[in-house]
């Protein structure tokens, strides 16, 4: 049968790339996992999964780093999606590395973001995993530019952005020698704009926070903090309750939302076709400081 290419249009195009990654990690992998946070990008990543996979099972779990300081809605969001789709959840709980004294905070109310690895890296080991499938995008900040669609980690779970493997003609080399695995990006070469497109094409529910809601927030040098159990208004500071949404969703303790009215999948395209900020550039204060940069955080085994 001929296909009509002037019926397809980009998103057509970036969903039959990612749709075919993934069933190369199925086919050439022993044993994947599919990363799900409850965040849009992972939400999107399970919607192509199911465009690759269903009638039958997802030939992965599903794993989720949890920092114990994710926000309720987006965990909420996590726990009913995976009940609905009858997939299995596997869960790597920092809690656990702090009580084991594997990660170790400078204070209660750290950012956890930047100790993710030890977590993601003890998971991937307990359970054998050859390859993690996540839904990191080229566009989010420009440490993720350098990395190939199947990113090659070492025995030790590091990063090398000299020593990648070339990518020629959508042809990938998944062999990896015991104690090694690969981080793959079905979505790699989609935007954030791509990515609200896709939402709303598909109809896909999101967490609510991602739309405009009200929140008390407090102003700090990084951007918007939203007031919560973990962020407390200092002295001299003043909270203010304002329409927000996160473009973003992580640690409450980092996480910046953006003042915003947009409370529907099309404002929001409209919104982010017009920014000039990168979403973490504008969201994560934690990737704005050099100590934990992307590209270190990635060095040291982060996805």
């Amino acid at each position: 049968m001929q296909i009509d290419s002037t019926r397809i249009n980009h998103l057509d195009w970036l969903e039959s790339e990612a749709i075919h990654i993934m069933r190369e990690v199925a086919a050439e992998c022993a044993n994947p996992a599919l990363l799900f946070s409850g965040g849009k990008d992972s939400i999107v990543m399970l919607r192509l999964a199911e465009k690759a996979f269903r009638p039958g099972k997802f030939p992965f779990p599903l794993l989720h780093i949890d920092t114990g300081h994710n926000f309720p809605e987006v965990i909420a969001f996590r726990d009913a999606r995976v009940a609905e789709l009858g997939e299995r959840l596997i869960i790597g709980h920092m809690e656990d590395s702090i009580r084991a004294g594997r990660v170790r905070l400078r204070s209660e109310d750290e950012s956890r973001n930047v100790h993710q690895s030890v977590t993601l890296l003890d998971a991937i080991a307990e359970h054998g995993f050859d390859a993690c499938i996540g839904g990191a995008r080229r566009d989010e900040e420009k440490a993720r530019a350098k990395e190939r669609i199947f990113s090659f980690r070492d025995e030790f779970g590091q990063w090398d952005p000299k020593n990648q493997r070339p990518e020629l003609w959508s042809l990938y080399n998944t062999r990896v020698h015991k104690g090694e695995n690969i981080r793959v990006f079905p979505i790699s070469n989609w935007t954030e704009l791509d990515v609200w497109q896709y939402i709303d094409r598909e109809k896909l529910e999101v967490p609510s926070i991602y739309y405009a809601h009200w929140r008390e927030v407090v102003r700090r040098p990084g951007g918007l903090l939203p007031v919560s159990d973990l962020v407390r208004p200092k002295a001299g500071e003043t909270v203010e309750t304002i329409s927000v949404r996160f473009r973003t969703v992580g640690d409450m303790t980092c996480t910046c939302p953006v003042e915003s009215t947009a409370a529907t999948a099309e404002a929001i395209i409209v919104e982010t076709a017009t920014t000039r900020i990168t979403e973490r550039g504008a969201t994560r204060m934690d990737d704005q400081t050099s100590e934990a940069s992307m590209e270190l955080r990635k060095k040291e085994g982060y996805f």
